[in-house]
């Protein structure tokens, strides 16, 4: 499978364990940094969500 395939099957599980479809809704966790440095402002985060063992993370 392509990369990009895998990762689509990846958010859309991810999506149906966050509303719900599979029982109980997951609380997804958010993490935010911004730095500043001498190249400007850089921002950082990511969003995640874990049921069992199962952990997704997409970082930004």
């Amino acid at each position: 499978m392509r990369p990009a395939r895998i990762l689509a099957a990846l958010a859309l599980g991810a999506t149906l364990a966050g509303c719900g479809a599979d029982g109980e809704p997951v609380q997804p966790t958010l993490n935010a940094t911004v730095g500043i440095g001498s190249g400007g402002v850089h921002t950082y985060g990511g969003v995640g969500l874990n049921k069992g063992p199962l952990n997704v993370y997409l970082g930004f």
